[in-house]
């Protein structure tokens, strides 16, 4: 006689899942990521940047497509593609990837910056931008950055080119 067990395996799917909450991604986010950015520019100036680059996360799915993932509106999408409205600095130029697709927003993870602070990103082969937060990522100058999915599509790329980008700080 045979006797199966299904408590174990059961029991590994659980603990796995229970890693697996809505919280889970952002819970352990270092402070650095929290924090306000860095920026020559006024509060007012400051907010509406944010409104512009800031997005809900999208609802977790085992399939997702990059229409579900983008959880931007068309006004902001429309608001970051606006070329710039004042003096810009130009940081350099680095080979760009898709990043972490479940956050939101419009963002660069870049070794340009050192700060958190806000900016704006050009794909010079179409001339195409697009305003966002500039994270800072470790590594040397020379390492490539990480940008989000509603940032690519602004810029025209496809989600798995590598294309050198212009960075700028606002």
């Amino acid at each position: 006689m045979r006797i199966i067990t299904v408590a174990p395996p059961l029991i590994l799917t659980a603990t796995l899942l229970a890693g697996c909450t809505q919280g889970a991604m952002t819970a352990n986010r270092p402070a650095s990521e929290a924090a306000a950015p860095q920026t020559q520019m006024t509060t007012e100036q400051v907010a509406a940047a944010t409104a512009i680059t800031r997005a809900r996360a999208p609802r977790p799915a085992a399939r997702a497509t990059a229409a579900q993932l983008d959880t931007t509106t068309p006004e902001q999408r429309a608001a970051a593609a606006k070329p710039a409205e004042a003096a810009e600095t130009k940081l350099g130029n680095t080979i760009a990837s898709l990043g972490n697709p479940s956050e939101g927003g419009f963002w660069i993870k870049t070794p340009l910056v050192k700060e958190r602070g806000l900016g704006r990103i050009v794909n010079p082969a179409t001339g195409k931008s697009a305003k966002v937060d500039l994270i800072p990522l470790d590594g040397p100058a020379s390492g490539g950055s990480q940008v989000s999915l509603p940032a690519l599509q602004l810029l025209g790329v496809s989600l798995t080119d590598l294309p050198t980008i212009e960075v700028y700080r606002s």
